[in-house]
């Protein structure tokens, strides 16, 4: 059965972005791809804003959005298997909806109401936060290649999922992978950091990395690893890491009832902070 990825598009500048990105990994996968738009009615369903043809208005303009983003799609990429989607509902809770039978869901960062330069919308956001498997929320500055996909490395099987999704586009894109694990002593006001072993912490944190990767490192031999082993919030380690990265790959528990929770500290704040393009996989 052939792999689906799945692109929310909303006419912005951002959504063309994710659209251009979601192509490209559509060939590299030999994925179809299908372009989302949702029509969401309820601002329009309140009685005194009412007008007489609106239904013909909304339906022409997402028509005109899903054009433009196939005619995108198409000349990104002209051999990819390429469909469009008009949904009801809101942008959040379609593309989330869609979550169960896709590959990848690719988002832009801000679209439409966004702020420039900010990565993050409450689109993406929401779709990052519930939405189970791979979320990509794309940068549009991503047509600069560094050859590089890093991933969050932690002790967790949590990161499982992430190492599989960020070795898979490593292979697809011949890039390096660099997994970064970043440590800290452990925080304690009235204890000074010499009060610990450092190089014996920094030793151990190593040697784990090593254990987890192991097993993929034999399961995809022609992907070159890094075995990227820091003294450094995780956050700052991979926001860093992210200015030459094509894609930061983080794994995300899905603890908590809120969606800015349920993405965790440490996704969201790579989230906000990323330079280039973020994939959010679940556990």
């Amino acid at each position: 059965m052939n792999r689906v990825i799945v692109v929310g598009a909303d006419g912005s500048d951002a959504a063309t972005s994710a659209v251009e990105w979601a192509a490209d990994d559509a060939a590299r996968m030999a994925a179809r791809l299908r372009i989302v738009h949702a029509v969401d009615r309820s601002p329009y369903e309140i009685a005194r804003f009412s007008t007489p043809g609106q239904d013909d208005v909304i339906m022409l303009s997402a028509q005109s959005v899903l054009s433009d983003a196939e005619a995108a799609a198409r000349k990104r990429q002209p051999g990819i298997d390429v469909g469009c989607e008009r949904l009801q509902g809101a942008a959040a809770a379609v593309l989330r909806s869609r979550a169960g039978d896709c590959a990848e869901i690719v988002i832009g960062g801000t679209g439409l109401g966004g702020f420039p330069g900010a990565v993050l919308g409450s689109v993406s956001t929401h779709v990052a936060g519930y939405a189970h498997g791979p979320v990509v929320v794309v940068r549009s500055d991503h047509d600069t290649v560094h050859g590089e996909v890093v991933v969050g490395l932690d002790d967790y099987h949590a990161c499982e999922p992430a190492l599989g999704y960020a070795f898979e586009q490593a292979m697809l894109r011949a890039s390096t992978l660099r997994a970064l694990c970043a440590w800290q002593p452990p925080a304690h006001a009235h204890i000074p950091d010499d009060a610990y072993d450092l190089d014996e912490i920094h030793a151990t944190q190593s040697r784990t990395a090593a254990a987890i990767l192991q097993g993929w490192r034999q399961r995809y031999p022609q992907v070159p690893v890094i075995e990227d082993v820091r003294r450094a919030h995780p956050v700052n380690a991979l926001i860093g890491a992210s200015a030459m990265a094509d894609l930061v790959v983080v794994g995300s528990q899905g603890r908590g009832a809120i969606g800015t929770v349920m993405l965790g500290s440490v996704a969201l704040g790579i989230l906000y902070g990323a330079r280039n393009s973020v994939a959010v996989v679940r556990s």
